[in-house]
Order: structure tokens, then C-alpha cells, then sequence
């Protein structure tokens, strides 16, 4: 099993920035692919941006320009550095790590972004 903990979350105005990091230990073996969803209160809990070892990125299109998700394999953390946030932004954010049955989750961080 991997665990993962998210850090970094919090109340910030509308155009305020945010950097979420999220590290991960435990039974770590080969991770490719890490990232964040986002849920909003009503809403599916969405993609927003993704990252493999290699430096291959995704990312929603409500948050490109705006977000950038980067990660340190060395230390087996991702981050996401989020900028001109806007309410619409506000949301629990989960980092995951690994694809199908492997993938783990972290418990997530809230983002409120106030307007």
C-alpha cells in the first residue's frame, strides 16, 4: 500500500495562489503516473491535472495557464501551484498515486477561495 498526505490547502481571496504538495511512502513501487481530482460540494469528483515520471503533464481545461503540477521523484512528492484562483477553484483536492487497482488516494485538502 501507498500512503499519500496532502499539505498546503486553506482560504485564499479570488487571484490568490496556493501550493499543494503531496508526499508519498509506504510499499512504493515504481510509481508513473501522480495527480490531483478535485470535488466540489453537488459535483463528480474531477481530473485536474496529471503528471508521469517522465514530466508528461494533463490538465483540465478550467485550470490550464493557471495551474502547474510538478513532482520530485526523488522524494516521491507532487505539487500543485495553483494562480489566480478564482471561487469556482474551491474544492476538496486529492493527490493519487499509480493507475487501475494500484492507484492510491490521499485524504485530501480544502481549498476555499473566496470571492
Amino acid at each position: 500500500q501507498v500512503q499519500l498526505v496532502e499539505s498546503g490547502g486553506g482560504l485564499v481571496p479570488a487571484g490568490g495562489s496556493l501550493k499543494l504538495s503531496c508526499a508519498a511512502s509506504g510499499s512504493i513501487f515504481s510509481i508513473n503516473a501522480m495527480g490531483w481530482y478535485r470535488q466540489a460540494p453537488g459535483k463528480l469528483r474531477e481530473s485536474v491535472a496529471s503528471i508521469t515520471s517522465g514530466g508528461s503533464t494533463y490538465y483540465a481545461d478550467s485550470v490550464k495557464g493557471r495551474f502547474t503540477i510538478s513532482r520530485d521523484n526523488a522524494k516521491n512528492t507532487v505539487y500543485l501551484q495553483m494562480i489566480s484562483l478564482k471561487p469556482e477553484d474551491t474544492a476538496i483536492y486529492y493527490c493519487y498515486a499509480g493507475r487501475g487497482p494500484s492507484r492510491s488516494w490521499g485524504q485530501g485538502t480544502q481549498v476555499t477561495v473566496s470571492s
